[in-house]
């Protein structure tokens, strides 16, 4: 699988997170500007990166990702995020002194609604605006959310992680697909819950596992809008089973909303429940998640 023009490459356009301990409050700087989110919560939120190590290992992930993409493709693969370095616009900048004409842009989150799909998109439009005639076109893949190849992925990380279990705890155990929860007045404007619910249905079919649900975790804003929910937490806390996996369905690469809030935080509340949790990984660069991002961006290109 090879492009065959070296005025095109592959764009992967991802949320950000800081690298090292002293990016932290100045990347949660950038990521609430203009949200009027208190000083005490970005506090509050900076020792959630302090309990974790002082870092994400986002941008390192999908920095892998699109070095097993590039090799895969032998084609150029460029990173842009929306609120940490690479940003998207200085991205945009390297790739048209690079001479690349068209791109195939993939938003790295696998249910679409506003905030996880269309803010990226129109940043990376304002950075193509700002460059002027000179910016790369950007053409996205579309819906992935039901592909084989995903589904393989994310089952694969729940066969590994239930493997943990005893076969008596696996009998028992459920299975907790999770995803960032959003406000319900956005979500009645996009697809988000109904394509989780869709792919949460389909790696649950293939593992032949019956007893599953669809949570929500990571929560933030206005107390008294509502949100989707159920919670993760609550969830785990009116579990009756002695076992539960849970798998961040809704991320796409490690990062602190998993580290944090399900590690540390939704294992306590399993703990304090008396049911033991495992968690699977996201799909990070798992090879079947990137041959099915090479498969994608091929049949874009195809059509160009």
């Amino acid at each position: 699988m090879k492009l065959d023009n070296n005025n095109k490459a592959v764009l992967l356009i991802g949320f950000g997170g800081p690298t090292k301990p002293d990016e932290v409050r100045p990347f949660l700087e950038t990521v609430t500007r203009g949200r009027g989110i208190p000083q005490a919560r970005i506090e509050e939120v900076a020792h959630h990166y302090e309990a974790v190590g002082g870092r994400s290992p986002y941008n390192e992930i999908v920095m892998r990702q699109a070095k097993a993409l590039a090799e895969r493709l032998r084609c150029a693969v460029y990173v842009g995020m929306r609120n940490w370095s690479p940003f998207l616009s200085d991205t945009l900048q390297v790739m048209a002194r690079d001479g690349v004409k068209y791109s195939v842009g993939f938003v790295l989150a696998p249910h679409r609604s506003e905030a996880s799909f269309d803010r990226y998109v129109e940043s990376a439009r304002q950075a193509q605006r700002a460059l002027g005639p000179n910016a790369p076109e950007i053409e996205y893949v579309g819906p992935w959310h039901t592909h084989p190849l995903f589904v393989e992925s994310v089952a694969k990380q729940v066969r590994t992680a239930a493997s943990k279990l005893s076969p008596k705890q696996r009998e028992r155990a459920c299975l907790i697909f999770t995803a960032h929860s959003i406000p319900c007045a956005m979500a009645e404007q996009s697809r988000y819950a109904q394509e989780l619910h869709e792919s949460a249905a389909l790696v649950a079919d293939k593992l032949g596992w019956r007893r599953w649900f669809v949570a929500y975790q990571s929560r933030s804003g206005n107390p008294y809008e509502p949100w989707l929910g159920p919670d993760v937490g609550e969830l785990l806390a009116s579990l009756k089973e002695d076992a539960a996996v849970v798998m961040p369905l809704g991320f796409l690469c490690e990062n602190v909303e998993i580290l944090y809030d399900l590690d540390i935080e939704a294992r306590s509340i399993a703990q304090q429940a008396g049911v033991t949790m495992v968690r699977a990984s996201a799909v990070n660069d798992d090879p079947v998640f990137i041959q099915m991002i090479a498969e994608l961006v091929h049949e874009q290109l195809a059509g160009h």
